[in-house]
């Protein structure tokens, strides 16, 4: 059985997901794809920081920068 992060990712293809990032931002957003990376492309997506939220629309994220990824139904899944 296939693990790690490539395979929560496809599981979690067309769901909603939640980003956390080393910079502190979380970003949640429908995962549209993901390349060999691990860059990700989210769609009707939102930043949220202490401060506030607000919305992005489509966005590439850089897989380098993510920490950990929330799917639904499913542990977080951390960056090695």
């Amino acid at each position: 059985m296939a693990t790690g992060p490539a395979h929560v990712l496809e599981q979690a293809l067309h769901q909603r997901v939640s980003l956390v990032l080393k910079d502190g931002r979380t970003i949640s957003g429908e995962l549209l794809g993901m390349d060999e990376h691990l860059n990700l492309v989210l769609d009707r997506s939102e930043e949220t920081t202490a401060e506030r939220t607000r919305r992005l629309g489509r966005l590439i994220v850089r897989g380098s920068s993510v920490t950990s990824l929330y799917a639904p139904g499913r542990m977080p899944a951390k960056a090695p």
